[in-house]
């Protein structure tokens, strides 16, 4: 009767160290089930437009011309911004070296593209600061197209530290104020080279009428300084 209930016992603890180390039936296993790409889509936990959304001046699929012009238009501000002095253009070629094509000295903007032509419209209009006769960019077109993208890629691409606010959230022109002269008058902190702020006002069309008058006085005043805003 011992050897019974020796023998009892070990079978005992034989069939509860197997069932120990068997997986329950009320917690299945779900590891083979999983779907990589679900894997790989929870890991990284972020959208699609935000995941390909373009990160650098090639990856824009926008106009090229819209893209030139702004990027050109930014750049004017190189010389107040930065203190670098415009690069200066190569010499045209003397005219009487190519006697066959005199005939192009009668009409010099024939052979230049749109983009070359609004580029030195851009540089010829600068105010007694070195600064573009015009203060913002205006972008416009309908949702999606990829507007405020844009403005982050070319202020980034300049040198610029993005700093994004919507004009839409606030009503109060006062408060309207404080964050347009808080963004342009702060210094970016991050990194080991400071750069300075572009504005970026999305929404702008969903403004009332004295937040716009608000920036309308700001652009407007002469009071010797200026940031570069999109």
């Amino acid at each position: 009767r011992r050897q019974v209930l020796e023998a009892s016992q070990q079978l005992t603890e034989i069939i509860t160290s197997c069932l120990g180390s068997e997986p329950s039936a009320e917690s299945p296993d779900t590891s083979m089930d999983t779907d990589p790409a679900a894997e790989e889509e929870s890991a990284s936990h972020c959208l699609w437009v935000d995941k390909f959304t373009p990160r650098r001046y090639i990856e824009l699929l926008s106009d090229d011309y819209t893209n030139r012009c702004l990027l050109k238009w930014l750049k004017l501000w190189d010389t107040v911004v930065f203190g670098k002095d415009k690069a200066g253009k190569k010499p045209k070629p003397n005219p009487a070296a190519h006697p066959p094509l005199s005939h192009a000295k009668e009409h010099p903007n024939k052979w230049k593209t749109k983009v070359q032509l609004t580029e030195e419209i851009l540089e010829a209009e600068l105010d007694q600061h070195k600064r573009p006769k015009y203060k913002v960019a205006l972008l416009c077109g309908p949702p999606g197209l990829g507007k405020t993208t844009l403005a982050h890629v070319i202020a980034r691409h300049a040198g610029y530290n993005p700093v994004e606010m919507n004009a839409s959230d606030d009503r109060s022109p006062e408060v309207f104020r404080t964050r347009i002269e808080a963004a342009t008058q702060m210094r970016s902190v991050l990194g080991s080279h400071e750069r300075p702020n572009c504005l970026i006002i999305d929404e702008i069309d969903g403004a009332p009428a004295a937040s716009i008058n608000v920036l309308l006085a700001i652009i407007q005043r002469k009071d010797g300084e200026g940031e570069a805003g999109a």
